[in-house]
């Protein structure tokens, strides 16, 4: 099993999807060991601790030194962002190449990118007149959602969708399903190595 960080800045949807896959065995190469966030008051912090997880709060001053110093003590060897609203340095995310995946509310090449991130992704969606957007999994480089795709699920557009509406859709239908599912693949091809 490779021990496995999440990262979180709210409430922790995503992370209560991996919980959720873990409990019922569906990510048997991932043991969720360790979750911090960037927000004291992210409900995530909670979820975690009630799941029997390690949870920490890290403020921004430091913030990467002391992400490393955790990392290192619990063993870390895969990092999972879900819903973290921090960009990482060029230089953790290269001493953590092939090691960190994002989840990304929309199909990239769409909607991604620096300012993109939460509603704002499903507003612009809306705003463009797409009719399928989704989400994508793709590992962590030093270019906002650059790195390369791991996996991606389509997720129609309704008439009436508001931001919140298709976020909401856009979660149950693709990330919960997507972001476990990638995150084992990533986990197998670790212990391979």
């Amino acid at each position: 099993m490779v021990r496995t960080a999440v990262l979180v800045s709210g409430g922790g949807t995503n992370l209560q999807a991996l919980i959720d896959k873990a409990a019922r065995g569906e990510m048997p190469s991932v043991e969720l060991a360790l979750v911090v966030s960037n927000s004291a008051g992210a409900f995530a912090l909670e979820r975690a601790k009630r799941a029997g997880i390690r949870a920490e709060y890290l403020e921004k001053a430091g913030f990467e030194e002391r992400l490393e110093a955790l990392l290192r003590e619990e063993g870390i060897g895969l990092i999972v962002l879900a819903g973290f609203l921090r960009i990482l340095s060029e230089d953790f995310t290269r001493r953590w190449a092939g090691r960190i995946i994002n989840i990304h509310p929309s199909l990239i090449p769409s909607f991604c990118g620096a300012g993109f991130y939460g509603l704002r992704v499903h507003a612009a969606a809306l705003e463009r007149g797409v009719k399928v957007t989704g989400a994508t999994v793709h590992f962590v480089n030093e270019i906002p959602d650059g790195g390369e795709i791991i996996a991606q699920r389509a997720v129609e557009v309704l008439p009436g969708d508001t931001p919140e509406t298709l976020q909401r859709r856009v979660m149950e239908q693709a990330e919960w399903i997507i972001l476990p599912q990638a995150a084992e693949k990533v986990a197998e091809m670790l212990e391979r190595s």
